[in-house]
């Protein structure tokens, strides 16, 4: 790996300009696996001093007047001025360092940990993978495969001893509750999808009919 490495796509800016925690530091992730690396954290004495110098000068405030603001805005100003050139050469600190923890594949240009590496080819795991695991993921896939093939089969066995042609109801008319193509309600024990019949004649009785429509006998 050179010096020219940027991780343009692959790092989060964590630097803070002001106050007591202001400083430099940056975290670094791998393009495979996502697994970050932060960088030492490297203060930022002017953003520091300035959140001092800022707690001071507001707490003088009724004193200082407007030499007070004034003061403050141009602590601001210094800080600001300073902060882009400081932040660059920080960054270009975080990256010679980055480049102990990651590895620039050849052929796609990712940047992966070690953990993503494969040192023999030079090339990163997505571009170059492990022979002993793609080996392993073949076989366990082979099995899912066959053993899908077998399901299937064994379903379409019991398929075509299915009676497609029976009446079916999903839903019971009497309860509302889902009844899966069950003969039966498995909420009330309502019997689904077939014609109810007058208990004097035996005839088909429409559902929600009153009366035989044969012998007029009363439900």
């Amino acid at each position: 790996m050179g010096n020219e490495i940027h991780f343009s796509n692959n790092y989060r800016d964590l630097c803070e300009q002001y106050g007591t925690g202001a400083g430099f530091q940056f975290e670094f992730s791998c393009s495979r696996c996502q697994d970050t690396w932060r960088s030492p954290f490297q203060p930022y004495t002017s953003g520091r001093m300035a959140g001092w110098m800022d707690k001071a000068v507001s707490g003088a405030w009724g004193a200082l007047g407007r030499a007070g603001s004034e003061a403050s805005t141009a602590i601001g100003g210094l800080v600001g001025a300073n902060w882009g050139p400081a932040k660059d050469t920080a960054f270009q600190r975080a990256v010679s360092d980055a480049t102990a923890h990651f590895n620039r594949c050849a052929r796609c240009t990712s940047y992966v940990c070690e953990r993503c590496w494969n040192p023999g080819q030079g090339l990163c795991l997505g571009c170059a993978p492990d022979t002993a695991a793609e080996v392993a993921a073949a076989q366990q896939r082979g099995l899912n495969d066959v053993a899908s093939q077998r399901a299937y089969d064994s379903g379409g066995t019991r398929g075509a001893a299915y009676d497609v042609e029976r009446p079916t109801q999903l839903v019971c008319p009497q309860c509302a509750t889902e009844t899966h193509g069950s003969r039966f309600c498995p909420g009330c024990g309502h019997q689904l999808a077939q014609p109810d019949q007058c208990t004097s004649c035996n005839a088909q009785v429409p559902h929600g009919a009153a009366f035989c429509p044969d012998c007029g006998t009363r439900r």
